[in-house]
Formats: structure tokens, sequence, C-alpha cells
């Protein structure tokens, strides 16, 4: 069929519905919800045979779904309706919740229901459940939904709420005064439920020190106490501890409120910095924290009781597994070093292999923009960024007394999705989107792809992936060479597949010859061209793009980056996501263009 997405973003639920879809031979095309006219300009050129919308904040106009089979992916269970489906649902503690394909109507979330999936609810945040259980749930309730309009007999169900399975009800948009926190009285348990279920948006607004924030990254705490609910009693990389009625938990990240928005040539020119966008708390704080002591963590961390952990370590039958957990999977300069340093005390543990684990949502999505925009200097912060990180994947490369694994289980990005080809093996979850570009960011890119990737894909594939910005999936990507092993999409079964296939390398017979063999491969590669030259190389074009057009570079990137961290809507689709544009694939220089904004 010809399938229309039609989204607010390109986010992670879209990519993953354009990459499965497409994996089935549907013929697709994108448009971003950005007016009513793109909308019907998408449909009016593509003509598609059905319309999915998988994440959606706009109404479709009628003039649409009165003529076209429009379906609306909702993150609720059956009846559910409204725009904060997760919000409610996390705050009133559901032990179950759903998705629902239901086709677009005058009425919000009323229409006739196509599909529909359900999930055990865990606590985590609501950009986690989203991430994990929704994501899942509506990929297999969106292909069910598309085989039965295939099937051409099967008709939907109208929404009735007289049946028993039929558990939703209409909601209101989730309020601030319904998110508060009241130190005085609530529990741990109560603030992290709360912040939860607004993060990642809109955040919790409370005050600090005065002024308003919005709260972001909620942690138990279980050692630390203070006796004024609401005081910030410690601070650990970044992120803020404050004490409770019952213990106290950490606050990883805020934002200021009530920051007018400045265009980003006047910000460009000015360096006034106008930090209205989520940032490590501490970094937002700034001198309220002067007299607030630091918590410090062992840098190779193996306990298991509650509190704020990055980086953390795990250790059997030979096997290490080293995982990081950074929000977003955005690492910071400082976030690299200390990576660096867990890694480096890893490969010292008297093990045969190393597993990478990176954390929960991401694995790694490269260079810490939003720090990197709220730097006193962006070019030279960004500059620190890449090198720290280049720090860590030359590190893996070079590692040769053990053998390393990069296991995927959530998603990764540019510079992430470089860094996992450093290891020896990788594995990924089913299900998980790849991003291996640079090009939406304006950027060259680094991470040794110009030597990992090639050497995996070959170097035609390894062009069509970094000048061409989409995702791929991991069918493809194993197809290609870019991992080496799917695994399961359920994680108790993925982490048992993870630590059987790590036990099995570190019990392999002949590991002292496969050690021997990547230690020649890499000395032969070595005298082909060393490391030094691709990196010397990849950091010559990043330099320009870092420099500024000011500085004979380029301006693209910091304007992305801009518009990336201040959420500026693009004033149109790219060209590599609209094929109803008609752009010819081979201008691939049209095709790296950063969206216009």
């Amino acid at each position: 069929m010809r399938i229309l997405l039609i989204s607010s973003s390109y986010n992670g639920l879209c990519q993953r519905a354009h990459v499965e879809l497409e994996a089935l031979g549907h013929d697709l095309s994108i448009t971003l919800a950005l007016s009513p006219d793109d909308i019907r300009k998408g449909v009016t050129f593509f003509q598609p045979d059905l319309i999915i919308c998988p994440f959606l904040k706009e109404k479709i106009p009628e003039d649409v779904w009165s003529k076209h089979l429009c379906l609306i992916i909702h993150p609720g269970i059956q009846g559910d309706r409204g725009p904060s489906s997760l919000d409610w649902a996390i705050m009133n503690g559901e032990a179950e919740w759903g998705v629902t394909v239901l086709q677009a109507v005058e009425e919000m979330d009323a229409g006739d229901i196509w599909a529909t999936e359900t999930f055990q609810m865990r606590q985590a945040s609501k950009a986690g459940i989203y991430r994990r259980e929704v994501t899942r749930a509506a990929v297999k309730a969106m292909l069910l939904a598309v085989r039965r309009i295939e099937s051409g007999s099967y008709r939907p169900e109208p929404l009735d709420y007289s049946k028993p399975d039929v558990l939703g009800q209409l909601r209101p948009p989730m309020k601030q005064q319904e998110r508060r926190i009241d130190w005085e009285h609530d529990t741990v348990a109560a603030i992290i439920k709360k912040i939860n279920a607004a993060d990642s948006a809109p955040g919790v607004l409370d005050v600090i020190d005065g002024k308003e924030y919005y709260l972001f990254g909620a942690h138990e705490e279980s050692l630390l106490r203070g006796w004024q609910p609401g005081a910030i009693i410690a601070q650990r990389h970044g992120a803020v501890c404050r004490a409770a009625i019952d213990g106290a938990v950490w606050i990883t990240h805020l934002k200021r409120k009530h920051i007018v928005k400045v265009p980003f040539y006047k910000r460009f020119l000015s360096h006034d910095k106008h930090c209205d966008f989520k940032l490590p708390a501490a970094k937002v704080l700034g001198s309220v924290l002067t007299d607030t002591p630091e918590s410090p963590i062992d840098p190779l961390f193996v306990g298991t009781e509650p509190t704020f952990k990055e980086i953390w370590y795990e250790e059997k039958d030979r096997v290490g597994y080293l995982h990081f957990d950074f929000h977003n999977g955005a690492m910071s300069t400082l976030q690299c070093r200390r990576l660096l340093e867990s890694y480096r005390l890893a490969i010292a543990r008297p093990t045969r292999v190393l597993v990478l684990a990176g954390g929960s949502d991401f694995w790694s999505n490269g260079i810490h923009l939003n720090v990197i925009e709220a730097a006193e200097n962006p070019a030279n912060e960004s500059w620190r960024n890449i090198n720290a990180i280049n720090d860590f994947v030359h590190e893996v490369l070079t590692t040769d007394g053990k053998l390393t694994v990069s296991a995927v289980w959530g998603g990764c990005g540019a510079g992430g999705a470089m860094a996992i080809l450093a290891a020896d093996k990788v594995w990924a979850r089913e299900g998980v989107i790849f991003n291996p570009h640079y090009k939406t960011m304006g950027l060259y890119g680094s991470e040794y792809w110009t030597y990992s990737l090639p050497k995996r894909v070959g170097p035609v594939k390894a062009l069509e992936l970094t000048e061409t910005p989409l995702p791929i999936g991991t069918k493809k990507a194993k197809a290609i060479g870019f991992i080496d092993e799917i695994l399961s999409d359920h994680y108790d079964e993925y982490w048992e597949q993870v630590r059987q296939k790590a036990e099995a390398l570190a019990k392999e017979p002949l590991f002292s010859r496969l050690l021997e063999e990547k230690r020649e491969l890499r000395q032969k590669d070595e005298r082909v061209k060393p490391l030094s030259a691709y990196r010397a190389a990849e950091l010559q074009k990043m330099k320009i793009n870092f420099s500024g057009k000011f500085y004979g570079g380029e301006v693209n990137y910091h304007e992305a980056r801009y518009n990336f961290v201040h959420k500026v809507r693009p004033k149109e689709t790219a060209a590599y996501l609209a094929k109803h544009m008609r752009l010819d694939a081979a201008k691939l220089s049209e095709l790296r263009q950063p969206l216009a904004y």
C-alpha cells in the first residue's frame, strides 16, 4: 500500500513505524503536521491508500479524514481519551496500560478501534515507558491494523463505553497544580511518581531559592538525609539531592521558567545564553550550590542500593558489564571523561569479556548539544566534547587484552551509533533504531567512523548511511553487517541472552587465539593507516563545522544545534522524508542539508 505517515515530529515511534512498514514493502512518505495546509499538501501529492499518525498533537483537517482512512496511534487503553494519557496512567498507579489504533473522526480519540495492545506498567519515567512499552505495543497494534485493512473484510469496533473491556475514559490535560510537589507532606515515592509522570515534558514546576524551575529525572536516595524537606543536601555529577519527609530524592535536570526565546542570529551574535532548556541541575543552579557538598560515588560503582548513578559495573563468570545511562543518551565532555576512567578500571579487572551495556533508553546519542548550547563558547565546548568522546572510542578500539561487546538495548544516533562499532562484536535488541549519520546537525562526524563504518559495511554503504540521514532497523543493520546479532525485545530475555553469549565467549576454548587474531588485525590496520590519521582527518572537518561562519567555517551546525535545543519547529518537512516532494534521491548535496527553519 501507499502509506503516508503524518506526525508532529519525526520522533522515535515515527522512525520505528517508518522502518517497520518499509521493511514490509509498503510505499511510504512522511509529512510533518506543521500546519493544516502542510497535511493537505502531503495527502494531495502522495495520494495514499492509508494515512497513519504515529505521534500527533495536532488535529487532522476534516477534508482529509473524511476522504481518506486515517489511523491515530493513541498511547492509551480502549476508551482512554485526551492528551495526558500516560501522565494520568502513571499518577493513578495503573498496573496495566496500552495502545489503541483508532480511526480519525471529528471528536478527539473517539473513532472506531482497529487494534489495541496492552502491557504491564513499571516504575519509570513517562519517556522511558513511551520508548519501551508504548513503542513495542504501538508497532504490534499498527501492523495488526494494517493487516486487517489489507484483508478487506475486517470491520473496526465503534467505541462503546458499555462494553466491559472498554475501561478508559476522557481525561483533561494534566495541569501543574495536579503535578505540584508538597515537600512537607509528599513521600519519596509520591515525588518520584509526580516527576516520572511529567518527564520528559512538561516537567514539574517547583521553586528553588525563590526562582521557578521545571524538575526532571528523579532517583531515590537510600542513605543521605536532611532535616528540611525540599532542601538541597548534596550534589553529584550535575544532579542535586533534596530532602524529603521519609528520605531523599535526586533531581538530575532542571529548566528555568519565564525566559523569552531569542532568535538564533541574535543569540549567536550576542552570546547571551537564554537557557530556557533542560540542563543538568547543578549547571542551572550555579552559585546556589556554593556550599552544597559533593556526594562522591565510585567510578566503577558496584552497589545495588538506590541512588543516582550514571555509570555502574557488574561482573560474573569472567565477564564484566559496564553500564552507562546518560539522560537522553547525550554525553558531555565531563561524562565522556568519567566513562573513560570507568572503562580503564573495567579493563583492568580479571575478566575475558567486557560488555558495554549503555542505558535503558539509549546506548548513546553522541555529544551533549544542550550543554554545548549553554557553554560560554559553544564552538570550543563542541571541540572539547568531540575529543573527549573520541578518547573513549579510541580506548575501546585499542583494547587488546579482552574481547569487547556493544550490547545495545536502547537506541543510538550520530556519534553514539558510530561508537558501538568500536567493540569487537555488536548485539542489539530487536526493534532498536540506529541513526548512523550526522548531516541533520550540519556535522561531518568523528568517533573514528571513517575507520569503523567502512570496515563493517563497506565504503559504498558507509557513504549511503552517512549522506542520507535516515534511520535503519535491526534487520537491515544485521543484513549489511552494521551489527552482528539481534536479541529479544523483552528486557529479561534480552539480558539472559547477553549473559549467555558473553559467558560463552569467555569460555571459548580458542579464546587466546581469538585475542591474538584481534591484535594482529589491529596491527595490520595500523600499518595501513594509523588511527591517529583517521582522527585527524575527521577533526579537521569538524573544526570547520564548529568554527562558525565568521572564522572561515560554517553556520549550519550552530543554527541546527540552536533549533534542536530550543525545539524550533522546521518550516517544512525535510526532502529526505517527504517522498511526495519527488526529490531526486541522487542529489545527496540536498539530502544532507539540515532542516530548513
